[in-house]
């Protein structure tokens, strides 16, 4: 397991929604989130959205990137996918769990280990913590969440369903 799991606002948003937010303190024991996923969620909260509030799970903790200089010259990037990838790089090692399609071409042109909400419930399935991922995956779709089909035949192969 990375000794730190960082998390964007994706994946703790959508994860939620299914109801199973707790599948990654299941998986990870602990995640740290950045202050701006933090305030998107709370500016989602206020514009109506169904996003869980951070500081009700003892296992998720806020951090703040130490040198902010570095997310200004991220600009193609969201402020909470500019703050996970910074925190990524201020703690080689860490693993991040996002959803983004540039701030994962990003991740991996930077060397940073990465999952996203479809790989987190694979890991759950691999792990005996859910039964099964092809219907959590219909659900986030109906939600929202896009998955090519290509991705979600693969997740669901890898879960033997």
């Amino acid at each position: 397991m990375p000794e730190l799991v960082i998390c964007n606002t994706s994946p703790l948003f959508y994860l939620h929604r299914l109801r199973h937010l707790e599948i990654l303190r299941q998986l990870y024991h602990q995640l740290v989130v950045p202050e701006a996923v933090r305030d998107e969620l709370h500016v989602g909260r206020m514009q109506g959205e169904d996003t869980p509030e951070l500081e009700a799970y003892a296992w998720i903790t806020m951090r703040t990137v130490r040198v902010p200089e570095v997310i200004q010259l991220i600009t193609d990037l969201g402020p909470g996918e500019a703050q996970v990838l910074a925190l990524a790089l201020e703690e080689p090692g860490s693993l991040v769990i996002l959803d983004d399609g540039f701030a994962r071409a990003v991740a991996t042109a930077r060397g940073i280990r990465l999952t996203g909400t479809a790989g987190v419930l694979l890991k759950a399935k691999q792990e005996g913590h859910i039964r099964a991922v092809a219907p959590l995956l219909d659900t986030l779709t109906q939600l929202g969440f896009r998955l090519s089909d290509a991705t979600r035949a693969a997740i669901v192969a890898l879960a033997q369903e």
